[in-house]
């Protein structure tokens, strides 16, 4: 018999889980549906960002809040040498070419950053000012920091949406998603703007490392664990849709959290059937398709 403590608790756990799982998943997200590239170096990036907190911390770099606007600049740059170095020539190319260049890049990144920072854990603390529990009840609370992970990851989701939506920029990637050619055909420049997309979605990913470092242990091996959830977010909720990579972090960081109360295993068992269930019943994701 599972206590009503103990499943509000993971409940509030599994929040966490998807808030920083929809951190690097929305960058993925935009990515994918301007480019259209699967960019498997993702989480990658997400490692390195966790990192360059970590940096910012031990180095006395202005402490905690200094380490995420660290981890955006340092992993955006990154993310445009990729860019312009190494996708920008094979955007013409199958799928399979895009996946095994951005494989290449993640054992790359993953052995310099276990070259330069060692391959033990590392865990930091959240900043002073958000070490406390949030009451809600008397026996419900959740902590600071997890409430204000949870909240910035709302904060994103609205401001990515007002952006896309109410901004000349966001309406010139949204019509270039659509139609490149004619895009093209605009004076778009679509090379500047490729690149200006992969260094947002790769200091998305960088800030989503830097939140989630003082949620768990730091490895060179982090990037890997996480970008297999966040492909199966992205997937289960519609490859190109951001509303749907919010819905999908947050049904899988749940399905993370409250599964393993039920049997050991079952929190990562849970997201890879409701992928499978999702692939069978809509492939195109619950929200793919819709514009968002």
């Amino acid at each position: 018999m599972v206590s009503t403590g103990l499943l509000i608790d993971q409940v509030i756990t599994g929040l966490s889980i998807g808030s920083t799982l929809f951190l690097i998943a929305v960058g993925l997200s935009l990515i994918f549906g301007v480019l259209e590239v699967l960019n498997f170096a993702h989480g990658a990036l997400y490692m390195i960002g966790a990192y360059m907190a970590i940096v910012a911390i031990e180095n006395s770099i202005g402490g905690f809040w200094a380490g995420v606007v660290l981890a955006a600049l340092v992993v955006g740059v990154i993310g445009v040498v990729i860019e312009v170095v190494f996708l920008r020539y094979i955007y013409d190319r199958e799928e399979l070419d895009q996946l095994l260049l951005t494989f290449a890049l993640v054992l790359i990144l993953t052995e310099l950053v276990r070259f330069v920072f060692g391959s033990g854990s590392n865990v930091i603390d959240p900043p002073p000012i958000l070490r406390f529990d949030l009451v809600l009840t008397e026996s419900i609370s959740i902590p600071g920091y997890r409430a204000f992970v949870i909240l910035v990851s709302i904060a994103v989701m609205a401001a990515i949406l007002a952006a896309l939506r109410l901004t000349n920029f966001g309406r010139i990637v949204r019509a270039t998603s659509s139609d490149r050619d004619m895009a093209l055909l605009l004076g778009i420049n679509v090379p500047v703007l490729y690149t200006s997309v992969f260094f947002i979605g790769a200091a998305l990913a960088g800030i989503g490392g830097a939140f989630a470092a003082p949620l768990q242990s730091v490895t060179p091996e982090l990037g890997n664990q996480v970008i297999i959830n966040a492909f199966v977010v992205v997937v289960i909720g519609g490859l190109g849709s951001f509303t749907g990579a919010f819905l999908g972090a947050y049904l899988i960081g749940l399905m993370i959290a409250v599964g393993s109360i039920f049997a050991a295993g079952a929190g990562q068992l849970f997201p890879f059937v409701a992928l499978i269930a999702v692939l069978l019943v809509r492939p195109e994701g619950l929200l793919g398709g819709v514009e968002s």
